[in-house]
């Protein structure tokens, strides 16, 4: 036999294909991520088919608290998207329980799921305590001593349940985003999963937004007539304001908002489908408030993007006017589309600017002067857990501006530090914003972030949904800055080692 020439090169040897051991573990820790979530989902359609809307009140809480906290230890990121598909779509469980049980129940232990779930996320602050004490931690810091103070006033003045709702609700956004701060090196994979939740969010919640308008569930409508809900128009065809699988069109319409910016960090095929069901399932929520932030979040990308992200935003744009604007424009839905675009022009008919004008002028005074503040669960939904209301909205159950919420819900010591906590956030999250223009994740962020602030006149967009998007947003870039540093960091010890 001819040994080979030396002059030859050896053939190279096959690729060793994965150890048998890596790939049990892949399929381990894909089956760990996503089996709980696909299990409670699944029998979650299991009950509402067969009718078992008790059952299902209780199931679905418990099994969503056990899947939260299973996926806050096994996979972090991950459980961020379950917290907002809970959030997407937990208030229609809960009108599914509620049709199948035959009556509308006021209050529903499926509601409290979201927020249970979310709240999981305070664990951040135990088992990452010591990032408080760091430059990154101390907004946190403030923005929750702030709290403190309100939750401490609330419980004299409004009561402990109250207050500890209220709490959760003004907390929560804030934890969230503390949790994605402590996992920054990974913050690619929270980047996808944010996105992914978004777009796939969109295409869900758009689409039955459209059947919720064409053709009105009867949960939906049960739901409608049994919570008074007066300002989402009328439980018929035609007649509704979207809100979708949500509670209302307000929450909703924050979702469309940050889902349809971004469809620029996405590289999803179906990115496009989604944002034409996401847009006009926006459009039909009428939420005024909520389109003005659309457009000032697209105008700062436009500003933030280079020349070809641009001409993307702007092609992006003509196409969605083109699919969409025809389909506004025709029948009773221009009849609705035309006479919510003439309130913005004719404030002079317009009842709810003529009472939002009027709460401003006669509640101003007492907002802005009432030093120690009315505490949390003074306002809001948290006003039907009062004692005293049985149930029922309080006075302040409707409270439509943040500017004048905070000051009269934390006083002024409260205000300071949470607002100061804020603030310096939302500075250094714009600055770090400047450093990282290449990332259209971080651009997207941005974009949500000021569009939110900018709606503080409206409602107290801080929390809720508007505050979940908020401080997530803040907390991501915060999180891009501190993993490029990260990056580069490795690259220079690599570079070392080489040497």
């Amino acid at each position: 036999m001819r040994a080979p020439s030396p002059m030859l090169p050896a053939s190279p040897a096959p690729a060793p294909s994965p150890a048998p051991r890596t790939r049990d573990r892949l399929r381990s820790t894909l089956s760990r991520d996503t089996l709980p979530p696909l299990a409670l989902w699944f029998l979650t359609a299991l009950l509402v088919a067969a009718h078992q809307g008790s059952v299902l009140t209780l199931a679905f809480p418990v099994l969503s608290l056990a899947t939260g906290v299973w996926l806050y230890f096994v996979n972090p990121a991950r459980y961020v998207g379950f917290v907002w598909w809970l959030w997407f779509l937990a208030p229609e469980v809960r009108r599914l329980a509620d049709y199948g049980k035959g009556a509308f129940t006021p209050t529903s232990l499926i509601e409290i799921a979201p927020l249970a779930v979310t709240m999981v996320s305070g664990f951040s602050l135990v088992r990452y305590a010591p990032l408080l004490a760091q430059r990154r931690g101390l907004p946190v810091l403030l923005a929750l001593s702030g709290l403190a103070y309100g939750f401490a006033i609330g419980v004299m003045s409004s009561g402990p349940l109250p207050a500890i709702y209220d709490l959760a609700n003004w907390a929560y956004p804030i934890l969230i985003g503390f949790h994605i701060m402590a996992h920054t090196r990974d913050y690619p994979q929270y980047r996808e999963t944010t996105v992914n939740t978004f777009i796939y969010g969109m295409l869900v919640m758009g689409a039955y937004g459209l059947v919720q308008f064409f053709i009105m569930p009867p949960w939906d409508a049960m739901w409608m007539v049994g919570s008074d809900m007066d300002s989402q128009g009328d439980p018929v065809p035609f007649g509704v304001r979207v809100f979708s699988t949500m509670n209302s069109s307000g929450p909703f319409a924050f979702a469309m908002m940050a889902a349809m910016v971004f469809v620029m960090a996405a590289k999803h095929r179906v990115r496009w489908v989604a944002a034409a069901f996401g847009f006009f399932s926006f459009a039909l929520s009428l939420v005024r408030s909520t389109w003005g932030g659309w457009v000032i979040a697209m105008l700062l990308q436009l500003l933030k993007s280079s020349n070809r992200v641009r001409i993307r935003i702007i092609v992006s744009a003509l196409v969605l006017a083109g699919l969409c604007v025809p389909l506004l424009a025709i029948g009773p839905v221009a009849e609705r589309m035309q006479a919510r675009l003439d309130s913005l022009t004719n404030l002079s008919d317009d009842q709810s600017y003529e009472a939002r004008h009027q709460f401003y002028a006669e509640f101003a005074k007492k907002a802005f002067t009432d030093v120690q503040g009315e505490g949390l669960g003074a306002t809001g939904a948290s006003t039907k857990l009062s004692s005293s209301n049985n149930g029922q909205l309080g006075q302040y159950g409707s409270f439509d501006s943040g500017v004048m919420n905070i000051p009269f819900v934390l006083g002024w010591p409260g205000t300071l530090l949470y607002l100061s906590g804020t603030l310096w956030l939302f500075a250094r999250a714009l600055r770090a914003s400047f450093r990282l223009a290449d990332d259209r994740y971080v651009s997207a962020c941005v974009s949500i972030a000021v569009s939110i602030f900018a709606m503080l006149v409206f409602t107290n967009s801080l929390v809720g949904t508007g505050g979940l998007l908020l401080f997530s947003s803040l907390f991501s870039i915060l999180s891009a800055s501190h993993w490029r540093k990260l990056m580069r960091h490795k690259v220079v010890q690599a570079a070392e080692v080489i040497d």
